[in-house]
């Protein structure tokens, strides 16, 4: 190309330079993925597991598989899938645990669908209000019902917790595969 033999006369040496260049944004594009990943375990507002993934599986694949093979990478995507489960059922589990009806339950859910388009606040609020909502309309007391709704603002934060932890161990395979993998 005429950018490489400008810089360089030999084109071998202008393809490695042009090589490395691609390697380095895409390494940069993993970090960010990375960093996103590990911000969004506890800001609801980001695929945080799914990005922290992406970001290894990147630095896995302009690696060309060397330190972060196969076995790794399934490890690492089955603590990340398991992330993902608790943390889709994690407010439902809180629910379920102080006995909440199945009304309740349904408002658990229906609550964090509607609250994921109120950012942070309706994420928080959204369990906690769709299950007082179900609760109060399976008839039981505003008391018991504000019981059913802290425990399933309770599972939200267990949630998050584990998904955080996840995502450090994640972070922590990854960098252990590349230290003393391949």
């Amino acid at each position: 190309s005429l950018l490489s033999t400008h810089f360089c006369s030999n084109p071998c040496i202008a393809r490695i330079d042009q090589t490395s260049m691609m390697d380095i944004a895409l390494y940069v594009l993993a970090a960010l993925l990375i960093v996103g990943g590990l911000a969004g375990a506890v800001l609801p507002t980001l695929p945080g597991i799914p990005m922290l993934f992406g970001g290894i599986w990147l630095v896995a694949a302009v690696d060309d598989y060397r330190h972060l093979g196969l076995w790794w990478l399934l490890v690492i995507g089955a603590l990340g899938s398991l992330g993902v489960i608790v943390d889709f059922v994690a407010s439902t589990l809180g629910a379920k645990r102080v006995g909440a009806s199945k009304l309740a339950l349904w408002g658990a859910t229906v609550g964090t669908l509607i609250g994921m388009f109120f950012g942070i606040p309706g994420l928080l609020l959204g369990p906690f209000l769709g299950a007082l909502g179900g609760e109060l309309a399976s008839g039981t007391s505003v008391l018991r019902s504000a019981h059913v709704g802290v425990g399933t603002w309770l599972g939200l934060l267990f949630g998050t917790l584990v998904k955080l932890v996840l995502s450090f161990v994640m972070v922590g395979l990854f960098g252990v595969a590349m230290l003393f993998g391949g």
